[in-house]
């Protein structure tokens, strides 16, 4: 590590010392073990400044204890009939893992309708996913491989994308994005964008300028599938089933032989090892807290910098995507459209 790295981590680790107990007590829940990898992330989503990262991470502390995100892990979504309408319309999860142990996660963008709950249940899913990838599978990868992994890959399937359903789920991809971004910063090593449609590749190209080098540098848009270049860096067995063959991009429905591969049905291992798990991290709290009921996790989400960089972002989108509805004749299909700034 760099000596001016070095010397922001300790700047910020001085600073955290002087916060109250109940903040450095979320602190140390929320490291891990790992409080320097931790304070690292921070500063860099911060481009190392230590001001500005210092009050990023108690917003993201502060965040956590009014929401009550330690006990998220022991409130599962029930029945589990809606658990698996989440998954059916949320189509994420964890396929496997890299040749260098890092868990590989897989989205489907451009199918995932977010139409079968209401927002809340999709963030608390959203959110489920991430602390049981922070508490559960990146602990048990580090001490597999014998060094701290902090990080992820996800697979971004663009199969399916479409104008209009940009403006119909802006609310809740704006709010996930927003959750992310403020709270779980540098949580991905590298962004793969498989089966891109034109109107994603039309507005990358104008994009990716406006991108910082260091996300530009963890974005690789892949040919069709992205199968042979991920085989580079991943066993068969570990590669999202959207990505083993041409033309196999993400499904809404899956049959019941094809969910124990899809890693986004709720049959698969992934999703069946964690909501087991919160099943019995539920159980194991019904002493002392009420039974859990049906109900959404109700989570706030914080407003971001309203001057930051995305708002340029979103707004060069916004006139992309108008530029391509209008070139196809589809201009009344996207009227209307204004992505959420966050």
């Amino acid at each position: 590590m760099e000596q001016a790295a070095e010397e922001a981590i300790q700047k910020l680790s001085a600073l955290i010392d002087q916060a109250d107990a109940t903040l450095k007590s979320e602190f140390e829940i929320m490291h891990q073990g790992y409080p320097t990898e931790t304070m690292a992330r921070f500063l860099k989503a911060r481009d190392w400044n230590v001001d500005r990262a210092h009050k990023m991470l108690l917003d993201c502390l502060n965040w956590r204890i009014e929401n009550d995100i330690d006990d998220i892990l022991s409130k599962p979504i029930v029945p589990t009939d809606l658990f698996r309408s989440v998954r059916e319309s949320q189509l994420y999860g964890m396929s496997g893992f890299s040749k260098d142990g890092i868990p590989v996660f897989a989205l489907g963008v451009g199918r995932s309708s977010y139409d079968k709950a209401s927002v809340h249940y999709y963030v608390q899913s959203h959110i489920q996913i991430n602390e049981y990838r922070d508490r559960v599978v990146l602990p048990a990868a580090s001490k597999k491989h014998g060094r701290p992994i902090h990080a992820c890959i996800k697979v971004l399937d663009m199969t399916g994308l479409r104008l209009t359903a940009l403006s119909q789920m802006k609310q809740i991809l704006t709010t996930i994005s927003t959750v992310d971004d403020l709270n779980y910063p540098e949580k991905t090593e590298t962004y793969y964008i498989v089966n891109a449609p034109y109107v994603f590749s039309a507005c990358w190209r104008v994009v990716k300028p406006l991108l910082q080098e260091r996300t530009r540098k963890k974005v690789q848009v892949l040919n069709g599938c992205g199968r042979d270049e991920l085989l580079k860096i991943m066993d068969p067995s570990s590669l999202p089933h959207v990505c083993r063959k041409e033309g196999s991009g993400s499904s809404r429905r899956s049959t019941n032989s094809d969910s124990v591969d899809d890693c986004y049905s709720a049959e698969h291992w992934f999703h069946q090892e964690m909501y087991n798990y919160m099943k019995q991290q539920s159980e194991a709290t019904e002493d002392t807290v009420a039974p859990i009921k049906q109900g959404s996790f109700h989570v706030a989400v914080p407003e971001p910098n309203p001057e930051g960089s995305k708002v340029k972002i979103v707004k060069t989108i916004e006139a992309e995507v108008h530029k391509i509805a209008d070139q196809n004749g589809l201009e009344d299909s996207v009227k209307g459209l204004e992505l959420n700034n966050r």
